[in-house]
């Protein structure tokens, strides 16, 4: 099957061409005929599996006919995340250009003045943060009476971060009247109980079972103490064959410190996490992607929907506490039918995340066999040959140094003796009875 026979114009099919793409996805075959019949659609599908253009495609060639009013989009798509929104702002900017279509992108971390000044000229395609929707909305700047379309991305990831409310809200200021799609990994409870709320006959779309991991990736747990991950992540990145990879931790600081401790070690690494800003964040995801550094170190706000060719490695510096993070991590590599490899860091401490992750999965992760029985560089910087010779030269250092210690210590508690022997044997003065001030009265004679 081609794009082609999908039924989209050929203006959108030219654009699909020169982006270098000639066969759909499952999920792209399966999607984009109902979203042009102007059907509701709930999508479930393993990430990398190219949910974004599933929508982004059929939303252009809907689009294309009608006009754009002030302060009310006409479509509008809900991304949990800054670096989400921009990159299917990217998409609409790669597959609309042979459209006249305005966007505009809402999301926290940047000014509101040219934001409003984008909303106020009239946009067709909305790409949001609940956040920032919510509060354009609250300050009279955007109306969403005249938005035909909804998308809503991710949305078990916006469970996760707590925008359910919000996003029940928005719905709530929509036309009832309108197309809905949502689009998951999973499909816990809430996100049920929101679809069968907001979506009216639903077409049911699942390309593969919820939370599965694709079978392009070759995944291995590292069984590791927790003081030699550093080292042990570091063999792989030099014996492995990375080109490029992704770091994750749960931590920001771990984010920072491992960024750092590779950069020390002659790494081109970079580092995003939540307490970056929002130009910080996508300039340094614009050096990863660029070549200019291949690894990136990352907290969970890069595991989701970030889209970056080439990843050929994911590491899981720390065990996920979240089983679906899980699937979410290693989804970066192995993307649009690659192949990939995953390595997830297993303490002791991680014996249950492990098994609730393998739960999950269906099945249990191998464990990854060293070459060696241990990596170089561990080897290189405790060398067992020296451990002797070390506790020989502080023995015999002791023995030399302890004779003079003792002799200055007698030395030293000798000499304040002497001095203090003749001043005990110095008499004391006598006592007149009075040892204070003699009063002036006293110096007075009653006889003179």
């Amino acid at each position: 099957m081609s794009f082609a026979d999908l039924g989209l114009s050929d203006e959108l099919l030219q654009a699909v061409e020169s982006a270098g793409y000639t066969e759909p996805t499952p999920i792209q075959a399966q999607a984009i005929p109902p979203v042009l019949m102007m059907k509701d659609l709930i999508g479930i599908a393993q990430t990398g599996t190219g949910k974004t253009a599933s929508f982004v495609l059929p939303m252009i060639d809907i689009l294309a006919h009608g006009r754009r009013r002030a302060l009310m989009p006409r479509s509008l798509i809900l991304e949990p995340t800054r670096e989400l929104a921009a990159q299917v702002a990217e998409n609409f900017e790669k597959y609309g250009k042979n459209h006249d279509l305005k966007m505009a992108l809402l999301i926290g971390g940047v000014q509101m003045g040219d934001q409003v000044k984008a909303l106020s000229e009239g946009v067709d395609v909305l790409i949001a943060t609940p956040g920032r929707l919510m509060d354009l909305f609250e300050r009279g700047k955007i109306l969403l009476t005249g938005c035909e379309l909804l998308v809503i991305d991710e949305a078990d990831r916006m469970l996760d971060m707590g925008f359910i409310p919000d996003i029940e809200s928005i719905c709530a200021k929509l036309p009832t009247n309108r197309q809905t799609m949502l689009f998951s990994a999973t499909m816990p409870p809430p996100i049920k109980k929101l679809s069968d709320r907001f979506l009216s006959n639903p077409k049911y779309i699942e390309v593969a079972r919820p939370a599965t991991t694709n079978i392009n990736i070759a995944q291995y747990k590292v069984p590791v103490s927790p003081r030699k991950k550093r080292e042990v992540l570091r063999h792989l990145l030099r014996t492995d064959d990375v080109s490029t990879a992704i770091v994750f931790c749960n931590r920001k600081t771990t984010v920072r410190e491992l960024a750092k401790s590779l950069k020390k070690h002659g790494f081109a690494a970079g580092e995003i996490h939540g307490d970056m800003d929002q130009p910080a964040r996508i300039a340094e995801l614009e050096r990863f992607k660029d070549g200019q550094v291949n690894i990136l170190c990352a907290s969970d706000v890069a595991a989701r929907g970030l889209d970056v060719k080439g990843v050929s490695h994911v590491f899981n510096f720390d065990t996920p506490w979240h089983p679906d993070d899980y699937v979410h991590r290693v989804g970066r590599t192995g993307r649009g039918g690659a192949s990939g490899r995953a390595f997830t860091f297993v303490t002791p401490d991680d014996a249950e995340a492990v098994q609730n992750v393998e739960k999950l999965t269906g099945g249990e992760i191998p464990v990854f066999e060293f070459a060696d029985e241990q990596p170089a560089e561990a080897v290189e910087e405790k060398p067992k040959g020296k451990r002797p010779q070390r506790a020989k030269k502080v023995e015999g250092a002791d023995r030399a140094e302890r004779a003079p210690r003792k002799e200055t210590t007698e030395m030293r508690s000798e000499e304040p003796r002497r001095e203090r022997r003749p001043r005990r044997s110095e008499p004391e003065p006598a006592d007149d009875g009075w040892n204070g001030p003699v009063p002036e009265f006293l110096k007075v004679s009653a006889l003179a």
